[in-house]
């Protein structure tokens, strides 16, 4: 389990003036559930992942995962515990699929980097789970957006943590593709019971999908079912304007004549 206990997040901390996105955050990310986080443009989506994968301390409170405070545990330890997919390019254009999805091992391997037949198997597992044994001996820089993505969540599912989160991992992506991400996300979830956070602009494909949604919202978050966040309101005030308009029932946004 990833909990995090009342964090504020932001940017500079330890000086005077931090600039602080949200505040009094507590959560708790399970295994076997998905969870979604969204949020207007500049809320603090990517910030809050940053900071509950210990890429970036909080400006106050503790992100715990597995019982231990994740800033205290080492790269390696980290990298056991929480597997961590964003949304830029971070590979080797010349790596071949299957080696790009084998360094999601790294943490296990000895200091030779060779892989054991454990190794082998989580691999194994995951190309399965991914469905990518066509695309092994491709080159990562010659797949599309949507393949790559697929990619990134089969090294994220190699390297084997019990929590997963995601940035932004249907962007650029067209319906289809979006709509086989997340399906992947929710099997990452329920089949393989682990802990799947994302942040995401695809509100309406959130409320399909996920278990949980994070709403961030004017420095402060709601936390509930896809239900009980569109009986709150809160969607509706997120993006409030005359130009669109978010309907309880559908679960859709539509324009406003």
């Amino acid at each position: 389990m990833l909990r995090a206990k009342d964090i504020s997040i932001g940017y500079n901390s330890g000086t005077k003036h931090p600039l602080v996105l949200a505040q009094h955050i507590n959560l708790n990310l399970v295994p076997g559930q998905l969870t979604a986080i969204i949020g207007p443009n500049g809320s603090g989506k990517s910030t809050l992942l940053n900071t509950l994968s210990g890429q970036l301390a909080p400006l106050a409170g503790m992100v715990e995962i597995q019982g231990q405070a994740i800033l205290k545990l080492s790269n390696f330890a980290q990298a056991k515990t929480l597997a961590l997919v964003l949304t830029k390019k971070e590979f080797s254009q010349h790596l071949s699929v299957l080696e790009f999805i084998e360094l999601g091992r790294t943490p296990y391997t000895n200091w030779l980097g060779r892989l054991s037949a454990e190794d082998h198997q989580a691999v194994e597992l995951a190309i399965k789970a991914t469905q990518l044994t066509p695309l092994l001996d491709q080159k990562c820089g010659t797949l599309s957006d949507g393949q790559m993505q697929r990619v990134a969540i089969g090294r994220a599912l190699a390297q084997d943590t019990p929590t997963v989160l995601l940035d932004e991992p249907t962007t650029h992506l067209d319906l289809a593709h979006k709509a086989q991400t997340l399906k992947l996300l929710k099997s990452l979830a329920k089949d393989h019971q682990k802990a799947v956070a994302y942040s995401t602009h695809d509100i309406d494909l959130a409320l399909d999908i996920a278990d949980q949604i994070i709403c961030i919202h004017s420095g402060y978050i709601n936390i509930g079912t896809p239900q009980e966040i569109i009986d709150s309101g809160i969607i509706g005030q997120m993006f409030q304007s005359d130009l669109v308009r978010f309907d309880n029932k559908t679960r859709r946004f539509s324009i406003s004549d």
